[in-house]
């Protein structure tokens, strides 16, 4: 996780957002969850956040969308949601950031309170783990802000309680190398591979969510870990090699099918990326973001022009 200080004793944290470039559904867990594998790759995309120590033990979320993408809402909303803006961000007590702030405080054994201002941009119920990533950006902004300074290890038990994802972001930004990790379980057992080749990508957000657990409801698991681990671990090597070719046919999302069932838009932006001739194209984490492999920076540029004119959603570019 990036994180630096600031004058006043702020601590600036990135938090970017995640592309599942392999996706597979396992079985269902006794505990509720799912039994998962996965590839997961942070881009150059994301949220700011910043925390400043407070000694009265009140924590305080500020937290608003970007005002680009504010602005820009009016192309990926119907007429009737154009006020409304991006979509409503979750209040204090339903934010992840607070949540990772107050279970970090009651592991440490603290009183401690923290001001944090949280700038969006990563879209939300988009398949792209915003707030997993906001949480842990939260986590490691106050280790030092708190003057805790744990290892990334202790944190990461701490991120576990707070989401699936979380404990993935806090290995994600390394200076200027973000690592590619396989996650497994629910998420929360993680094997980092390497950083990947920069490769540009394509992101739409078309103006409809679907929520994470309707989406699982829907999937029909595979039930073959062997098999999905020999493609995950081939998929890592063709990526970490640079080696294209190979990783168009490895690539997958098992959530994609089930998406479909529930919205249209999965197909719409399967057919728009593949009219831009970008490949491979598919559905981050339970949608109802797609993201498609550019093969260099003009490229991107180009099919993500083609792709704001068609009016299909919020269109970013990004790198992993």
């Amino acid at each position: 996780m990036d994180i630096h200080a600031l004058p006043s004793d702020v601590i600036a944290a990135f938090a970017p957002a995640k592309l599942n470039l392999y996706f597979e559904v396992l079985s269902r867990r006794p505990d509720g969850f799912h039994e998962i594998e996965t590839l997961m790759t942070p881009v150059d995309f994301g949220d700011e956040l910043r925390v400043r120590s407070r000694s009265s033990g009140a924590i305080r979320l500020e937290c608003q969308w970007d005002r680009r993408v504010a602005r820009e809402a009016r192309y990926w909303k119907s007429p009737r949601e154009q006020s409304s803006g991006p979509g409503p961000l979750p209040d204090s007590q339903h934010n992840l950031v607070y949540r990772a702030l107050v279970a970090l405080r009651a592991t440490a054994g603290i009183e401690l309170g923290a001001d944090v201002e949280l700038i969006k941009r990563i879209p939300l119920e988009a398949g792209l783990a915003g707030g997993s990533s906001d949480a842990a950006a939260a986590l490691a902004a106050a280790n030092v802000a708190w003057g805790l300074h744990w290892p990334v290890e202790r944190l990461a038990e701490v991120a576990a309680r707070v989401g699936s994802d979380t404990p993935f972001f806090l290995g994600a930004g390394r200076g200027r190398r973000r690592l590619a990790a396989i996650c497994r379980g629910r998420g929360e057992r993680i094997e980092s591979i390497c950083a990947l080749p920069t490769q540009w990508t394509v992101i739409v957000k078309p103006a409809a969510g679907l929520a994470t657990a309707d989406v699982y409801r829907r999937c029909r698991p595979m039930a073959d870990a062997q098999r999905s681990s020999e493609r995950t671990e081939r998929l890592a090597r063709a990526l970490c090699a640079g080696d294209r070719r190979a990783s168009m046919r490895l690539v997958g999302n098992r959530l994609e099918e089930a998406a479909e069932q529930l919205s249209p838009w999965p197909g719409r932006l399967r057919g728009a990326f593949a009219r831009g001739d970008c490949a491979p194209a598919q559905m981050s984490g339970s949608g109802t973001s797609y993201f498609g492999l550019a093969r260099h920076r003009r490229h991107a540029r180009r099919v993500a022009r083609r792709l704001a004119a068609e009016r299909l959603g919020a269109v970013f570019v990004a790198r992993t």
